[in-house]
């Protein structure tokens, strides 16, 4: 038998046959403005943007992200790529809404100051060493460098918004937590 799940209080270890085929698309961060955040998430961090998509009657846009390799089939046609936008999974969606950008003063809640709330997102890196060079490189903000604090081999940057990344290279985690 496969792995399915760790069982903890509240975990249920069968999966319910009505969410089968159920992915965890994306995941959204509102942003003051969206030049300076596109920049960030395709420049320094590598990402394609796949997608625009403008709500006038409520002033706001939505850019879908993703990393994407030469193996993937991304369809040329809007409308087509908009659907495989949205079957795809580790999406990030930056929401922007009109005019933050023109108020010096605006600024989004990251979620680790009080009250906490949201948290961070994460990047797996195939080298943690090298990405610290990008990131400094870029002068990046860090929140932690990887051989701070108690949790070693992991950073934290944040994106223009102030929003926590975590990033972490996997092969060195293997005893994270224990």
């Amino acid at each position: 038998m496969s792995f399915n799940s760790e069982n903890h209080p509240g975990v249920h270890s069968e999966v319910p046959n009505a969410t089968r085929g159920f992915v965890l698309n994306h995941t959204m961060l509102r942003v003051k403005d969206p030049a300076v955040s596109l920049d960030f998430y395709t420049r320094v961090m590598g990402m394609s943007a796949l997608r625009k998509l403008d709500f006038p009657e409520m002033k706001f846009s939505l850019y879908f992200l993703a990393r994407i390799d030469e193996n993937d089939e991304v369809p040329e046609e809007e409308g087509k790529r908009t659907a495989w936008t949205f079957s795809q999974t580790g999406i990030l969606e930056l929401t922007h809404n009109w005019g933050t950008e023109n108020d010096p003063d605006f600024k989004y809640h990251d979620g680790n100051q009080q009250p906490q709330g949201f948290g961070h997102i994460c990047f797996s890196v195939p080298d943690l060493a090298a990405a610290v060079r990008w990131f400094d490189e870029n002068q990046v903000p860090y929140v932690k460098r990887p051989e701070q604090g108690k949790m070693k081999d992991v950073a934290f940057i944040k994106d223009p918004d102030g929003y926590w990344i975590e990033i972490v290279q996997p092969s060195l985690l293997h005893k994270l937590g224990t």
